[in-house]
């Protein structure tokens, strides 16, 4: 699975938060904040924690990469 976190960072730097004032905000672990940095999975609720405190939807901060799970079709 392939997942882009690059609108979370767009949102985070039109609101002056740096990735610590981001992970404070929306009261996250470093460890998750690594993930998100590296592109990775986080759960449902912090996504929906991160939604919560931009008021914004799910697909104002994370995209999902269809071309990489196209380029995997082995099955």
């Amino acid at each position: 699975m392939s997942f882009c976190y690059d609108k979370l960072w767009e949102i985070a730097y039109q609101n002056r938060l740096n990735k610590t004032a981001l992970r404070d905000k929306v009261g996250i672990t470093n460890a998750t904040l690594s993930r998100l940095s590296k592109n990775q999975t986080v759960s449902m609720e912090v996504l929906g924690r991160i939604c919560q405190s931009f008021d914004c939807r799910i697909e104002d901060i994370v995209e999902y990469n269809f071309e990489s799970v196209e380029k995997n079709t082995d099955l």
